[in-house]
């Protein structure tokens, strides 16, 4: 079922932000709402943990090795920090896509995770970290009762964090809560497959050693390689680079440093070679996209 009222709220927010096309972080609720009302190339960013509404439109989102196609009326919940290709496929100036991003608070579902997981094996289902299901009907109604509250500063402050409390209880207790119910117990693969992108992430510039991160994991390292995959739909190694390219770009977009500071920065031992894989990612070189996005 697609989300009208959400539709017409993250709308009218949209509207009154002057956005037509692009992202709006709503400061009193903490979510992120996403209009484009053409389709679009592909763009790559990073996802982290959240719960992603879409409300009307079509958007493909995947890794190197893994597409999901997701339509109104569908939600996305994605359970790691993950480098993702994406493109908006189905958009238009009267029906334009809007998406509602929630971000995921791990910490909170940490706290409840311990009241709601049953027994479950760690192979019993699709290890992707992003999940695709059809929004269910309950939580679209606490997404909606959840802005209402966070209209006014005194809802805001001491009904709208017991909302959002429940809002992670029912995707713990979701029948496609699955991927966040392995990351949260501590012994399956997706929590140590976790722990290693979290080591990725933290020593970004370091060189990775496959077989230490597999150590750490617990795991041989063919078995790592292949669990890891499974998890982020790419290779250690792949994965560091593709992070390594997003935050550098990121970089070149925000600060005046030199690009041969940015690329040893982020773990480049040679300008050359950055030039050449940033290139290869986003289609133009590092000088050409930051004079882009000038």
């Amino acid at each position: 079922m697609t989300g009208k009222t959400l539709l017409t709220r993250a709308s009218a927010i949209l509207n009154q932000s002057g956005i037509r096309n692009g992202g709006l972080l709503h400061e009193n609720s903490g979510t992120f709402l996403v209009r484009q009302d053409t389709p679009t190339a592909v763009f790559s960013t990073v996802y982290k943990p959240m719960l992603c509404l879409i409300l009307q439109g079509t958007k493909e989102i995947g890794s190197n090795d893994k597409s999901l196609t997701a339509h109104a009326g569908q939600s996305l919940i994605v359970s790691h920090i993950l480098p993702v290709v994406s493109r908006i496929i189905e958009a238009g100036p009267e029906q334009p896509y809007v998406a509602l991003v929630f971000p995921l608070d791990l910490s909170l579902l940490r706290s409840l995770a311990s009241e709601v997981v049953p027994s479950f094996s760690d192979q019993s289902s699709d290890p992707f970290s992003i999940c695709l299901c059809d929004t269910d009907d309950a939580l679209e109604g606490t997404m909606q009762r959840y802005f209402d509250q966070c209209e006014t500063q005194q809802t805001r402050q001491f009904i709208a964090p017991i909302t959002k409390r429940e809002i992670h209880m029912r995707l713990l207790l979701s029948p496609h809560a699955q991927i966040l119910r392995k990351l949260l117990w501590h012994e399956s693969t997706a929590s140590r497959v976790f722990q290693a992108t979290e080591n990725i992430q933290s020593n970004l510039a370091d060189k990775i050693i496959v077989g230490e991160l597999a150590q750490s994991a617990g795991m041989s390292s063919s078995a790592f390689f292949e669990r890891f995959k499974a998890v982020t739909g790419t290779s250690p190694l792949q994965y560091q680079k593709d992070l390594r390219l997003l935050r550098a770009r990121g970089e070149l977009q925000a600060s005046n440093a030199k690009i041969s500071d940015i690329a040893f920065g982020v773990g480049y031992e040679s300008s050359a070679q950055f030039s050449r894989e940033f290139s290869r990612k986003f289609g133009r070189t590092p000088r050409q996209d930051r004079a882009l996005e000038a």
